[in-house]
């Protein structure tokens, strides 16, 4: 094996950890939030507002997937359908204040963690990770959800 080829495989394995220590982290910040949850709430916080078919499409996901973590949110009180300004037949989600603070509340705690963790990096790792990470986002076409 060469050694982009050792490299791509140890990327693969770490990236594959990080995913899983950030889906039990999610459930350690806040029992109500799934680490979907989180995202989605995410999305519609930076978004300010979406259909449910959007998220659908944005993370390639069944509608029926979204439909049933949609319906969970709204059980929840974080997150409430509006009509859209433009066209009256469309339904917008939005975050609820509840959402708002919930959300506000696993972000911070997610900095933290994060902080806690590189505090020992130096500023010219944290800018060169910062960078990779960018830049291996950028790479993916778009798809938040591989």
């Amino acid at each position: 094996m060469s050694a982009a080829e050792s490299a791509v495989e140890t990327i693969q394995r770490e990236m594959t950890i990080f995913a899983r220590r950030a889906r039990a982290s999610a459930g350690r910040m806040h029992p109500e939030l799934s680490l979907v949850s989180y995202t989605l709430l995410g999305h519609l916080e930076e978004r300010g507002g979406c259909r449910a078919t959007d998220l659908a499409a944005h993370y390639a996901l069944d509608k029926s997937t979204v439909s049933r973590q949609v319906a969970a949110l709204e059980r929840a009180g974080l997150i409430e359908r509006r009509l859209d300004a433009e066209d009256h037949r469309v339904q917008v989600l939005h975050l609820t204040e509840a959402g708002q603070e919930i959300l506000a509340q696993v972000t911070r705690s997610r900095r933290a963690a994060f902080r806690e963790r590189l505090v020992d990096w130096p500023e010219e790792d944290l800018v060169r990770f910062a960078a990779y990470l960018e830049r291996y986002n950028a790479g993916a076409g778009g798809a938040d959800a591989e």
